[in-house]
C-alpha cells in the first residue's frame, strides 16, 4: 500500500495548518526569529571588511576602505537593538494609555488662599 503525505481535509491544501487562533507567537518562535534576524545583520560585516580591503588593494584610496569600514561600525549596535526588539503589536491589543488620555494634569479653575 502506498504511503499518504498528511494533508489537510482539502486537496490542494498546504502541509502548515491554517491559524485560527489569535494566539501570539510562541516565545520559542520569537527567539528563534530574533537570532536570525541578528545572524543576518551580523553576515554583512565580515563581507565590508573584506570588501575595503579588496576596494584598498584595488583603487588604493584609503578614503573608500574607510567609508565601508564605517558602515560596518554600527552593525553591531544596530543588530543587539534588532534581536532584542519585542514583534509588531497588533492592532487589536489595547494601549494602556487609553484611560488617561481624558485626565486634566491641572485643575484650571481659581482657588480661594487662606492666610492664617
Amino acid at each position: 500500500m502506498p504511503e499518504r503525505k498528511p494533508a489537510g481535509f482539502f486537496r490542494g491544501e498546504k502541509e502548515q495548518p491554517t491559524l485560527i487562533t489569535e494566539a501570539a507567537v510562541s516565545l520559542e518562535q520569537q527567539h528563534h526569529n530574533r537570532v536570525r534576524r541578528y545572524t543576518i545583520i551580523m553576515a554583512f560585516r565580515i563581507p565590508c571588511l573584506v570588501l575595503s580591503a579588496v576596494a584598498y588593494s584595488i583603487w588604493g584610496n584609503w578614503v573608500i576602505s574607510m567609508l565601508i569600514i564605517g558602515v560596518s561600525i554600527p552593525l553591531p549596535w544596530i543588530a543587539v537593538l534588532g534581536a532584542n526588539d519585542r514583534p509588531p503589536r497588533s492592532k487589536d491589543e489595547p494601549s494602556r494609555w487609553d484611560g488617561r488620555r481624558n485626565q486634566k494634569a491641572l485643575d484650571s479653575r481659581p482657588h480661594k488662599a487662606i492666610d492664617g
